[in-house]
């Protein structure tokens, strides 16, 4: 939790991210994830400063464990001194223990945002999903939130003026603005009529213009002059056999089972996962793991 500090800004974490994508596309399947259509509403996970602290809390919990559908789940929320916003212990349930930082009692409108991110653990541990190391990990379910629905709350909760600043979880502002864009591509939701921070309407529009670069990239039809450009050049080098071939790493890589025709491999704008498909000019392909449907030019 940065609380007052300096706030990390662009995507530095964009690889982590997109491979989180890809493992809750695998993990869930399509039609799980199809049921995460409808975000968290405003009004379900609002807190007044009159409410109850640790009803108001339950009854906040209680709407996530609903939202992420862990029904036979029970979170036990305490407050204590800490440094990071709040931790989870991840036992074998049905009750799991939640800890928020002691800044919570005073800043109720955030308790929300604390609580997508610790209930997204107890999510992700029942299905038995996680990345190796803390930080790839917490990368893993701060993308998760967002793409499912609840972490909205977590990008709104970030705040900054000349005296002071707030940001949770472990991705950027920006980044948390490219998964809720992602989202909004798939479900057709708008995320930013939700927002009461002006800070998060920046960061949503710049990871929205960096989401919608992903289907703009060779050889899908919507690329621009110069990808196209650039493709045709790369393809004609491929086509070179004493060319040496590219590796994977790249928005597109050309390979070519020895006699067989010249493919182009490239990730899925949705999911990102790895599709590949014969260079043969116009195709037509779908992505076995999202089911998008994606009009290339190969």
């Amino acid at each position: 939790m940065a609380n007052g500090g300096p706030v990390e800004h662009g995507f530095p974490h964009l690889e982590t991210v997109r491979a989180a994508v890809t493992a809750l596309y695998r993990r869930l399947s399509y039609d799980t994830v199809r049921t995460f259509s409808a975000s968290v509403a405003p009004a379900d996970v609002a807190f007044c400063d009159t409410d109850d602290l640790y009803l108001g809390t339950q009854r906040v919990a209680q709407e996530l464990v609903r939202h992420y559908r862990l029904p036979d789940a029970r979170m036990i929320v305490s407050f204590r001194e800490m440094t990071h916003a709040a931790s989870v212990e991840l036992a074998a349930g049905p009750e799991y223990f939640i800890e928020l930082n002691d800044r919570f009692r005073t800043h109720r409108r955030d308790i929300g945002a604390a609580l997508a991110h610790e209930v997204m653990h107890v999510y992700l541990h029942r299905l038995d999903l996680s990345f190796p190391g803390t930080r790839d990990n917490e990368i893993l379910t701060d993308t998760a939130a967002a793409y499912l629905g609840a972490g909205w709350l977590l990008l709104d909760a970030f705040r900054q003026d000349a005296a002071s600043s707030q940001k949770l979880g472990y991705l950027t502002p920006e980044e948390f603005g490219y998964v809720l864009a992602k989202r909004a591509l798939v479900f057709g939701e708008d995320p930013s009529v939700w927002f009461t921070s002006p800070q998060a309407y920046t960061a949503y529009g710049e990871g929205r213009a960096r989401a919608r670069r992903d289907g703009q990239q060779p050889p899908l039809t919507a690329a621009g002059w110069a990808g196209r450009r650039r493709y045709a050049r790369d393809r004609r080098h491929a086509q070179d056999p004493h060319a040496v071939a590219a590796a994977e790493d790249g928005p597109y890589s050309f390979t070519s089972g020895g006699r067989g025709p010249l493919r182009v491999s490239f990730p899925c704008p949705t999911c990102h996962q790895r599709i590949r498909v014969p260079v043969r000019g116009r195709v037509r392909a779908r992505c076995g793991l999202c089911r998008t449907v994606l009009e290339c030019d190969t």
